[in-house]
């Protein structure tokens, strides 16, 4: 069996592994292994990759299989993978891992709760390395769907309106990119009469003609953004994140919404250069909205997690905001910030998830001096906050720096000045970073807090480890940043075409 598909296997045996387990124990542990081969598996493909670039692989996309599925509609089982793919597959099972072990204390319906937990991330891994729009579309559906019964079984507070909001939401996102996708598929053929039609990327891609892509392409952008927090359209994702156990929000923010930045990298730029010339302001303009409007809603919030949601927003319009530059550089920091707010957002959740289950409040007014009570706790949030506001160091850092850069590249005023705004949000972001680690930590200790119970040795294995990667992101730059370079220079070729 080829490696890629192993990360749809893998997953889907430890479902039925976990479907034959029985106990609370066993679920966790089948969970915990089950989690730990992907980890070894990516890192493992990671290596391989590297292994084979070095040895002068040419292609673009390596490991690549390719069975017919459904031969009518020339629909295709079609894989490979780039750097970019083989990072994203990384970062996917280190956060399935450490969520994991982060959930290790859930008791209501483990079985069931680790079972959606693992489809999610069987649906992310395929639409990683797919290179077939319908199948990448179908990975797409099997990773979303899981969210509505993970939040509406296990959440809190307004759990089944925040399921119901999320689902509906990007369902309607959804029914947007398969309008797109069979609108690439019926132009697939560049006007060669009798061609075939395909759902390839890679043979679709230079066919589409102009006044198609100016169509498509605002669909497949709004399609995949969505997923990815783009104003006006990102008010699912804070109550989701909200209502969400805590896995699942690392899962939400980490992995679910790269989706978005992947999918419009990957299929509207890609596809339809000229689509995205004609569109960039335009979106360019909602994306830089959303790096400011939800750095200055965390300003306000009170409740821990909707602090974190809305600097998602923000962080997440910074991805979006670096795909629209249309450099290499600002591509490359948008890559990278999604690598970066990945590990860095679930470290967030993850230590929220703690302090709720200590305190069983989230609201930043109700706690003080946590950090004399759990100082390891403390210090690791100390840490998230520093990473997130991009302190050199850590991965945030080199990420947002390569993004400004590549937006200040641009010449003309109107670049110019939406650089310098979501420049401004690093201010914002530091205000509602510095006020939380203030008021929740170095405030005085409150009486009912006194006593909290101590990290236990499995929060310590899901938070060091996230720690760990944003540190390695952030003082290894090159090292993440070459792996993306390339991957990016052929595809940068189809944008400086189109001018």
């Amino acid at each position: 069996m080829d490696i890629l598909t192993l990360f749809v296997v893998v997953p889907s045996l430890t479902v039925i592994a976990l479907m034959l387990s029985k106990g609370i124990k066993q679920h966790r542990v089948v969970a915990a292994i089950g989690g730990g081969v992907q980890a070894i598996m990516a890192f493992h493909l990671l290596w391989k990759f590297l292994q084979d670039r070095a040895a002068g692989a040419a292609d673009i996309m390596l490991y690549k299989v390719d069975y017919m599925w459904f031969e009518p509609l020339n629909i295709h089982y079609s894989i490979g993978v780039d750097g970019i793919s083989v990072l994203m597959i990384m970062l996917t099972s280190i956060i399935v891992l450490t969520g994991t072990f982060i959930s290790w204390k859930v008791d209501d319906l483990p079985k069931e709760f680790f079972i959606s937990l693992i489809i999610l991330a069987t649906g992310v891994y395929g639409f990683f390395i797919s290179v077939d729009l319908f199948t990448m579309f179908v990975f797409y559906e099997i990773a979303v769907i899981p969210m509505y019964l993970l939040i509406g079984i296990w959440g809190t507070g307004p759990k089944e309106y925040s399921a119901m909001k999320l689902t509906l939401m990007l369902m309607g996102a959804s029914a947007l990119l398969l309008v797109s996708i069979f609108g690439l598929y019926f132009n697939s053929q560049g006007g060669i009469e009798g061609a075939q039609l395909t759902f390839n990327i890679f043979e679709i891609q230079g066919n589409i003609p102009v006044d198609a892509q100016a169509i498509f392409y605002p669909l497949a952008f709004i399609g995949f953004a969505v997923i990815g927090a783009l104003f006006p359209f990102h008010t699912w994702s804070p109550d989701g994140h909200a209502s969400a156990p805590t896995a699942v929000s690392m899962l939400h923010a980490g992995v679910l919404m790269k989706l978005g930045g992947y999918g419009v990298f990957r299929i509207a730029m890609y596809l339809m250069p000229e689509g995205a010339h004609i569109w960039s302001e335009f979106f360019i303009i909602l994306a830089v909205i959303g790096v400011s409007y939800g750095a200055i809603s965390a300003v306000s919030q009170t409740d821990l997690k909707y602090i974190n949601a809305y600097s998602s927003v923000s962080h997440l319009g910074m991805v979006l905001l670096g795909l629209l530059m249309m450099n290499e550089i600002g591509w490359k920091g948008a890559m990278l910030q999604s690598l970066s707010h990945g590990f860095i957002t679930a470290l967030f959740f993850a230590l929220i998830g703690m302090i709720y289950g200590r305190t069983h409040t989230r609201i930043v007014a109700k706690m003080g001096g946590i950090m004399t009570i759990t100082p390891v706790i403390g210090a690791l949030y100390v840490i998230a906050g520093m990473a997130n506001l991009g302190l050199p160091g850590f991965s945030g850092f080199v990420a947002e720096m390569s993004i400004f850069y590549g937006a200040f590249e641009h010449p003309d005023l109107f670049h110019r000045v939406v650089t310098v705004i979501a420049v401004s949000s690093i201010v914002v972001t530091a205000v509602y970073i510095l006020r939380v680690v203030g008021k929740m930590l170095m405030g005085p200790t409150m009486a009912e807090y006194a006593d909290l119970p101590t990290i236990t040795w499995y929060e310590r294995v899901g938070t060091f480890t996230l720690v760990f990667f944003s540190i390695l992101v952030g003082i290894f730059p090159f090292f993440w940043g070459d792996i993306i370079s390339e991957a990016v220079h052929p595809f940068i070729q189809g944008i400086l075409n189109a001018y």
